[in-house]
């Protein structure tokens, strides 16, 4: 059965969609990296939710690193002067998808 937070995490890659975008014209390379970041995230979650044990674990594992990767890249981003500092509401929804998946894989 898939995760109740897997369709949040689409529609936070959603949201950032055209913050990519932007980032794109300023540096393509960090908007590669964060993409891939951001695609890794539902596609471990798909895969840790049709896994057992330990495997499952490790895939959320991948799924919580790549997320806070991808905020990173975000905040990279602002720091360059590239796009604007994360909303609230963004961090907020970050922060609620971390959560989850830091309960998920059993604390951090």
């Amino acid at each position: 059965p898939m995760l109740r937070i897997y369709p949040v995490v689409l529609s936070l890659i959603e949201s950032l969609s055209p913050l990519i975008r932007q980032l794109e014209r300023h540096d393509p390379d960090l908007a590669r990296q964060c993409r891939r970041a951001l695609a890794s995230a539902p596609l471990n979650l798909a895969e840790g939710s049709y896994s057992r044990g330990r495997n499952r674990k490790a895939r959320y594992h991948t799924a919580l690193g790549s997320l806070r990767e991808a905020l990173a890249c975000l905040e990279v981003a602002t720091a360059m002067g590239y796009l604007p500092p994360v909303t609230s509401s963004l961090r907020a929804e970050f922060d609620r998808i971390l959560g989850t998946l830091v309960r998920l894989v059993g604390g951090h």
